[in-house]
């Protein structure tokens, strides 16, 4: 399933005993629907008030595929779910396909709205700075990430877990009408590491670090040389791909997300 949804009102994406989560959402409404248990894998566990346009889940049903009615699972699901949490689509895969473990990339966007004056329709899905930010310098400063990287200097520290991750690109665009829009796309993320790498890029723009201090804080491996962490809910999981990413790789034009519109299938 690829499924969109507004992480305002969850704690997160994984399920979670005793709290409302997307997934737990998710998962107790397919169970109603195929009346059996459902354990969902996701491609990636977004934070709480993180949104999501692109994420892909995947689950095992007892189901035989010719009893499987896959647009009025789509439509009942929806039903029970939306518009919190909509599926946009559903198929079939094969046995050894797993969400998580099956992609080899995902892309991340964050929106940032860079006037004086707020925007009560905007303020769920963008990050407000009310001061100028220096775009050329926030866009140099996006180049020192790209590659694979140890990003323990931009990443909350998990035992067990390596901090290196791949980058396969990372730029800010203009959107006009002070909207600006950074994107990233990477084999993996750890956990926070966009907002940090944000919140980093930020200070940036406002001339409290400089973009040829990136490298030093990547080498640094410190989580107190970087920024402070992005507000979450300028953030959405806008998609990920399952076939072989190449650096330098483009995306194809795709749908825009813009404030408070997750944009069209």
């Amino acid at each position: 399933m690829r499924v969109a949804y507004d992480g305002s009102g969850f704690a997160g994406f994984a399920p979670n005993p005793g709290v409302v989560t997307v997934g737990g959402t998710l998962a107790t409404t397919l169970e109603r629907v195929l009346r059996h248990p459902v354990t969902l894998t996701c491609a990636g566990r977004t934070d709480a008030g993180v949104h999501g346009w692109g994420q892909v889940v995947s689950f095992d049903t007892t189901l035989e595929p010719e009893a499987l009615d896959l647009a009025a699972l789509r439509r009942s699901v929806n039903g029970l779910c939306g518009p919190a949490v909509v599926v946009r689509d559903v198929e079939l895969a094969e046995d050894d396909f797993d969400a998580r473990f099956s992609a080899k990339s995902r892309t991340y966007r964050y929106t940032v709205l860079n006037r004086a004056v707020p925007d009560p329709f905007l303020a769920a899905t963008t990050w407000h700075v009310p001061a100028p930010l220096e775009l050329g310098g926030m866009r140099l400063a996006c180049d020192p990430f790209v590659g694979e990287h140890d990003f323990s200097s931009f990443c909350r520290k998990v035992p067990d877990r390596s901090p290196v991750r791949t980058v396969l690109r990372a730029e800010w665009d203009d959107l006009g009408d002070d909207l600006l829009r950074f994107e990233i796309t990477a084999n993996a993320f750890c956990q926070q590491m966009v907002r940090a790498i944000v919140g980093t890029l930020v200070e940036v723009g406002q001339g409290r670090k400089h973009a040829g201090h990136i490298a030093a804080i990547l080498r640094a491996r410190d989580r107190a040389f970087a920024g402070a962490l992005a507000p979450p809910h300028g953030l959405l999981l806008w998609r990920v791909d399952y076939s072989e990413p190449v650096p330098g790789w483009d995306l194809p034009p795709s749908p825009e997300f813009v404030g408070a519109s997750f944009g069209s299938p």
